[in-house]
């Protein structure tokens, strides 16, 4: 990693002068973030996170000493030309020459590995991850939520009033939230509301034609989702929605029982307190009073089989935000139980998504907003100066669609709620993922233009100019950025990155011309290019977007 040999260059010199081993340095050292003022600077020392005597009352002035009193101590070398200060910082201005030839050659030799490859993974361990997310409902079409019994048993008596099996086939979604719709307005009444029961108290009592009904249910629907899954890029190693669980969730109730954990009200309903003072104040219901499960006691059952299948050292849950007391409960019963790894486990929640419609109004399905993201692009792409003949206009407009609803999905914080807009994602200009998808494509038709240049051949003293400078000083910072989303799960840290890198590389196509320059210079500026499209391209991959070379 270019970058990594930077900073281990000038924690070499820090180390000597500060007394400190040169890795506990690395990650104090930074790389600078591109801005319109141009940085000279291309790495930054906080001074507060190297100095035993700076606290949160330390003024900026006597940091802004400190970090004088350490540049003065500090000397320019074979790597770092320049060294300056700022508010609390200590700047590395690295020579340009080494910049440009350190960075491309990392980038085009690490290839889909840069920034991964980073120094600043050596301390992350390598693990196993399960990751429970989407969680399509059965009784729903493809929407956010999960499986609850009162559906479960609607839903099984819904058929049973309505459902027409050649239609479940068929459409198996469509068709079973027409039977929910159906039912649900009954839902009011008792002695539907006694059937649900009923039905839901066969299933976990193993009645043969309840499970085997439900088992249509699940098979027809799995089919489905696999299909739009797919549309999305996405694939799973396994489907076991909480259903799945219905009978170890009675185990679990048994071993609850067993430690002492479970405890019964007057209603007959079976508890977990989770209080401090172990007087109910806070408590977690795990049984209905009829004996059956309920959502949670399902999921504690998924949690232990999942520990114990895969023996993994992280367990990671992606639902909306409104379950995260749900998943607080969850966490909480596995440590009470006596099963440690509960502290492994992590819920990452998202917000909503507020005023998404379609032409026809609301959305109810997902495939509705990936069919409706296709159909504007393509519209969008027919009325455009700048379309170019393209094979397969259809996917096209599905990959560039997809890259639309991601980055305005993932721009902000994932718990952030936000408003939805059609006009905004669209945009071909702008922080969009139309833009991303259209500059990846135009650097890959340049790339083919002029041929793929050998880097042993590029004379980087052609590539001096302030916006070369620009996307190599961008370059620098992959690595950080692709660390802090690692620690937080945040992907805007990498949207926001694509993004800059987006803008400056259509700021250097403008301003550094490859078509009718000297060909030494032509050709620096297709590997500075090349490697833009490198980096932008496995940014795009990792956020679940495939980069389109045409548009």
């Amino acid at each position: 990693m270019a970058a990594c040999c930077f900073r281990r260059s000038i924690a070499s010199q820090l180390s000597k002068v500060l007394d400190l081993p040169p890795e506990n340095l690395i990650k104090s050292i930074s790389a600078v973030p591109v801005s319109k003022k141009r940085h000279v600077a291309d790495f930054q020392l906080s001074i507060a996170s190297v100095t035993e005597d700076s606290s949160s009352e330390s003024s900026a002035q006597d940091l802004h000493l400190q970090a004088q009193k350490l540049a003065e101590r500090l000397k320019c070398d074979a790597v770092v030309s320049e060294i300056s200060t700022g508010p609390g910082t200590v700047n590395f201005r690295i020579n340009r020459e080494l910049l440009a030839k350190t960075v491309l050659q990392q980038v085009l030799k690490d290839g889909s590995e840069y920034g991964v490859k980073s120094e600043l993974f050596c301390t992350v361990p390598r693990q196993k991850v399960v990751i429970e997310f989407s969680s399509p409902n059965i009784a729903k079409k493809f929407h956010i939520g999960h499986l609850r019994s009162t559906i479960i048993g609607l839903l099984g008596v819904g058929f049973q009033c309505f459902g027409n099996k050649e239609k479940l086939k068929s459409s198996p979604l469509q068709h079973l939230f027409e039977v929910y719709v159906q039912i649900n307005k009954e839902a009011d009444d008792e002695n539907v509301k006694k059937l649900a029961k009923d039905f839901f108290r066969k299933l976990e009592e193993h009645d043969e034609q309840t499970l085997s009904l439900w088992k249509q249910f699940r098979d027809f629907s799995i089919e489905e989702y696999i299909r739009i899954y797919k549309r999305l890029g996405v694939h799973f190693d396994e489907y076991s929605g909480e259903s799945f669980y219905q009978q170890k969730s009675q185990e679990v109730l048994k071993m609850l029982e067993d430690k002492g954990l479970l405890q019964k009200t007057v209603k007959g309903t079976g508890v977990v307190d989770l209080s401090e003072k172990k007087d109910l104040s806070l408590f977690s219901t795990v049984m209905r009073s009829d004996g059956t499960s309920l959502y949670i006691t399902r999921d504690l059952a998924a949690a232990i089989d999942r520990m114990n299948k895969h023996s993994c050292d992280t367990m990671i849950y992606v639902t909306d935000k409104s379950q995260s007391s749900h998943f607080q409960h969850l966490f909480q019963i596995l440590k009470l139980m006596g099963y440690d790894w509960a502290e492994r486990c992590q819920h990452v929640s998202f917000g909503l998504v507020q005023g998404m419609k379609t032409r026809r109004g609301e959305v109810v399905f997902l495939e509705d907003v990936l069919n409706e993201v296709r159909s504007r692009m393509l519209q969008n792409m027919a009325s455009a100066k700048t379309t170019k003949e393209i094979e397969d206009p259809i996917e096209t407009a599905e990959k560039v669609g997809l890259a639309a609803l991601i980055i305005q999905d993932f721009r902000g914080l994932l718990s952030s709620d936000y408003q939805f807009s059609w006009d905004r994602a669209l945009q071909s200009r702008g922080d969009t993922g139309v833009f991303l998808q259209y500059t990846h494509a135009r650097l890959h038709s340049l790339e083919q233009m002029h041929g793929n240049e050998q880097l042993t051949d590029v004379n980087v003293a052609c590539l001096q100019e302030p916006d070369a400078i620009s996307v190599l000083q961008h370059l620098l910072r992959y690595d950080e950025v692709l660390y802090q989303s690692s620690q937080d799960l945040q992907p805007k840290h990498i949207v926001s990155y694509l993004l800059t890198l987006s803008h400056l590389a259509a700021v250097a196509h403008k301003t550094l011309p490859v078509k009718g320059s000297a060909p030494e210079v032509a050709q620096a500026r297709c590997c500075l290019f090349q490697a833009a499209r490198s980096v932008l391209a496995n940014g795009m991959k990792l956020l679940g977007i495939t980069p389109v070379t045409q548009m």
